[in-house]
This record gives structure tokens, sequence and C-alpha cells, in this order.
């Protein structure tokens, strides 16, 4: 039933040349709106971007982000993205503003306001509590004449494009760059305060993305609960500190309780033959492992596990050992 079911929805061959070349030509439009917006970005647009960014940085406050219509939904995806990055921010819907939620304005905050024509009747309270407050006013909108574009401080012109819809009238190709600016503002935002991943990590630790952006140190078994033996121990210790723990390890310190090695299954495989558990540990053990530090993101490590096919990374800071990342670890918080 559920095949038959497929089948009859399935399109005839001439019928389903047609979507898929009405797909393709949406894709082709869309595409040629996004490479008009790459090369304004390199003239004056450039210019009023670097502005932008500057004057968001300089704030105090909050971008507060504002559109209508699609406008509006394309500003909610571009203040949760900069909010996501460091740039503290929220959407102010230009409606709910009239009715007193330009209350949620400071003198501090910097208004991001979104328009392709630049004459959406709804954004008037809002431009005209900008200038009576003197609150920066970031217009990005497709009409250089428009209301908003002579009343913003700085104006970010997106080029003339032709809208993806046959009919020239769905908002296509204009909300799609509109979003890509959003994109490229904040990416150029994250990159000029030194967002980091940690810092990323804070926003982010639900789901997937948020295991991925644990922290090494959030996922290793810590000291004191480690297979510790020092350098002058024999094997048999190392093997009873190995079977002590689940970490198919030994950790060899040196006197001063600095990092001198590691024994694993693997060493013992190569080495295993009468007389191994009177041997030094200094004869088996892999004297420059591999290490990391607590504060590394946890995917990172991942990698580098991967790429070098181990199994373990004992944990240092100041060359003394403070744990050991297994794989199980990684796998057990859905890193892997």
């Amino acid at each position: 039933m559920t095949i038959e079911r497929r089948m009859a929805g399935q399109p005839a061959p001439e019928q389903a040349a047609r979507i898929r070349a009405s797909g393709a030509a949406t894709l082709a439009v869309e595409s040629a709106g996004l490479q008009a917006l790459a090369e304004a970005l390199d003239g004056a647009l450039g210019d009023a971007f670097a502005a932008a960014v500057e004057t968001i940085i300089a704030t105090s406050g909050r971008v507060v982000v504002t559109g209508m219509g699609k406008s509006g939904h394309v500003g909610n995806k571009i203040a949760a993205t900069l909010a996501s990055t460091g740039t503290p921010a929220f959407f102010l819907h230009p409606a709910e503003a009239s009715h007193g939620d330009l209350g949620m304005l400071t003198a501090a905050d910097v208004v991001l306001a979104l328009s392709w024509s630049g004459g959406t009747a709804e954004l008037r309270d809002i431009i005209h509590y900008t200038r009576r407050h003197g609150v920066q006013l970031i217009a990005l909108t497709g009409g250089a004449n428009s209301a908003l574009a002579k009343a913003a401080d700085i104006l970010l012109l997106l080029p003339p494009i032709t809208e993806a819809c046959p009919h020239g009238l769905a908002p296509t190709t204009s909300t799609l760059i509109q979003m890509a600016l959003g994109d490229a503002l904040a990416m150029a935002l994250l990159e000029r305060r030194g967002f980091t991943p940690q810092e990323f990590a804070q926003y982010h630790p639900g789901g997937k993305l948020g295991a991925q952006l644990m922290t090494v140190g959030e996922l290793m078994q810590k000291a004191p609960n480690l297979p510790l033996v020092e350098e002058g121990a024999d094997m048999s210790r190392a093997i009873l500190a190995m079977t002590g723990h689940s970490l198919g390890c030994a950790v060899v310190t040196a006197p001063d309780g600095r990092l001198a090695g590691l024994v694993t299954d693997g060493d013992l495989r190569r080495h295993m033959h009468d007389g191994i558990l009177k041997r030094p540990v200094t004869e088996v053990m892999t004297r420059r492992p591999l290490t990391t530090e607590p504060g590394r993101i946890a995917s990172a490590a991942l990698k580098e596990m991967n790429e070098r096919k181990v199994s373990q990374l004992v944990v240092l800071e100041e060359d003394r050992p403070v744990g050991v990342l297994h794989l199980h670890h990684l796998l057990s918080a859905g890193v892997a």
C-alpha cells in the first residue's frame, strides 16, 4: 500500500523535468543575487558594512533588530545569530513597538532595521523614536531614496536583484541577500570580538551541538581517580593500575609529578613475553604520548584522536597529569 501511494504521487517524466527546471531556475536567480551582494561589498556597501561593525562594537547596549513581514522573519533569524555569537541582540516587532514596546529601546542600543523597499509604514514609529532619542539607526534596505535610508545613520544599501518568483512578487532573492548580509555582519562581529569556541559553547549547552562544544575538562576522568605509577615502578605495578581503571592505560609520572610517559594496551601487546611483569615501566612506556588541556573543545580532541588513531589523551596542567580523556567518554557524551 505504501509503495502504491508513493508511485501514485510520482509526476510524469515531462512534468518532473519541468519541476526540476523550475527549482534550478530559482537557485540560479538567487545565486546571481548573492554574487551581486558580494560585488557590492567590494564597493560602497563594504565601507558602510565596516562602519556598522565598528558602531556595534562600540555600543554598550544591544542590537535591536526590526522588520515587518518577510523582512521581520529574516530579522528574527539575524537577531538570533547575533546573540549566539557574542553580540547581545533581540528582535522588536514594529507593530508591538508602537504599542509600548518602544520602552525596550535605550540610548545605548543600536537599531538594525530591515525593509526591502525602505518604505514600510510600520517602521515609522521606530524610526522617529531613534531620531528623537539619539539611538543609532542602521538601515538594511534596497531603497536608496526611501524614508528609512534617508533617516539612517548608516545605510547598508542592497544591490538591485531579480526576484526568483516568476511573477516578480514573492520575496525570494531579496530576503536571501538580507539574510546573507546579516550572517556576514554576525561573522564579522564574531571575528572582531575574538569570540572563541569556548564562549560559543556557553550559549549552546543543549543537543548535539552542545555535546560537541563540551570541554575536555568536563568529560575526562579526573585525578585522583587515575591509573598513576611512578617511573621507577615495574610493569606489575603498571598492569595493576591499568586493571583498576577502565582507561586502557597507565600514566607514568616523574618524581616531581610531571608526565614521564604512558603505558597503553598497545604497548603491552608489543612487549608481551615472559618476564614482562618485572620489567621497568620505562622500557615499555611511550615517552611522548599525545596530551591535551582541560579547556580544549572535546570535538577538537576527538578529531586528533581519530587522526592519530589513539583511544586516550593525557590531560595536563603545567606538565602534570590531571585527567585522562578516553574515547568512551566522548561516545557516552554524544560527541563522537
